[in-house]
């Protein structure tokens, strides 16, 4: 590989190799228990958050691909097919060092900077779902975004691969929407 470093990850999670050997072989799937409020779980409050250069946000390789995150403020819209994950990376660090939690509404993303929000919309039902996007992955042709299991329930997509749109939060967007749910809450 011509002496240029290389990250290798193990599913959707950034892990140090002896980690990443320890769960390797766990089965991921659904939880033995599923959360009794699964379907009140609170969307990610919205905040704007610095993109940083460097971390996560720096350009990796997985199994020779090279992938470059963005690190301006972009908006992105996409359409692909989803996948999601659970019970293998639940309590596991993610890509930006946050602990992933099946039941909180999140994502992993090849490109998006770390870290972002994005809407994530089930055309094949029309529901919708807000997520924080803190993790990298997928890493399969043709699969654009990993659904948290929470994420992934809450747009029906849990029978296996699904097509979505994903659409990026710019910081201007949370701002405007920020501003808008002040100007609501202060009406009587």
């Amino acid at each position: 590989m011509g002496g240029e470093p290389v990250q290798r990850l193990s599913g959707a999670v950034t892990a140090p190799p002896a980690a990443a050997a320890a769960w390797s072989g766990m089965s991921d799937g659904p939880p033995a228990e599923v959360v009794e409020d699964i379907d009140r779980i609170p969307q990610p409050e919205l905040r704007v958050e610095r993109i940083r250069p460097g971390g996560p946000n720096k350009p990796y390789r997985i199994a020779g691909r090279l992938y470059e995150p963005f690190i301006d403020d972009r908006p992105l819209i996409e359409q692909g097919l989803a996948s999601w994950y659970g019970r293998k990376y639940h309590g596991r660090p993610t890509a930006n060092g946050e602990v992933y939690d099946m039941f909180q509404l999140t994502a992993a993303h090849p490109t998006m900077p770390l870290p972002s929000y994005a809407r994530v919309t089930n055309p094949a039902n029309g529901r919708s779902v807000l997520v924080r996007v803190n993790d990298r992955g997928p890493f399969v042709d043709g699969r654009i975004i990993d659904l948290s299991y929470a994420a992934a329930h809450r747009i029906g997509v849990l029978r296996g691969v699904a097509p979505v749109v994903v659409e990026r939060l710019t910081q201007d967007a949370i701002r405007a929407s920020q501003l808008l749910s002040r100007d609501f809450s202060a009406r009587p």
